[in-house]
């Protein structure tokens, strides 16, 4: 793939494009939330599954991300082979950008706005694309031994 000749289209997130990459971190209107807490509390369960290695912890982080400006040149992706990764915005208006791809899949470009992400094992995407302002992320991923992080020029994948 020649990063500097494709362009590519910004389509919106939904369940059905992403799954192939992973899960959509978000309230489901199709399933029942579990009343908790005496009744002042609902509870919306098993939204993503943490998928980590039997050598590693599941840990949660936080992410400041900068803004990034529009046109953006891709160049690299990354991929975890040891643990999904879920990122999820801390501010119901937080739009930012999900670039991911399988070995066997070019890259596609999505759109998320308030809702968040949990990344497969060894998915290619970019690292984290926050648009309009700073913003925060709740990150869950994978902390022990072993090399967690893989990068690819783009150029070199095998897109």
């Amino acid at each position: 793939m020649n990063a500097a000749d494709t362009v590519l289209p910004l389509q919106p997130l939904d369940r059905d494009r992403f799954a192939p990459f992973g899960e959509i971190i978000a309230i489901d209107p199709t399933r029942a939330p579990l009343i908790i807490n005496d009744g002042t509390a609902q509870r919306h369960h098993a939204l993503a599954h943490i998928d980590v290695d039997a050598a590693g912890a599941a840990v949660l982080s936080l992410f400041r991300a900068q803004p990034r400006a529009l046109p953006f040149r891709l160049q690299m992706l990354e991929r975890h082979p040891l643990g999904s990764q879920a990122f999820v915005p801390l501010h119901p208006q937080t739009r930012y950008i999900v670039v991911v791809a399988t070995a066997d899949r070019r890259p596609q470009a999505f759109l998320a706005q308030g809702v968040g992400i949990n990344l497969q094992r060894n998915v290619w995407h970019h690292p984290l694309l926050a648009l309009d302002r700073e913003s925060d992320f709740l990150v869950a991923d994978r902390a022990g031994p072993g090399h967690n992080c893989e990068e690819c020029e783009l150029a070199d994948g095998p897109w």
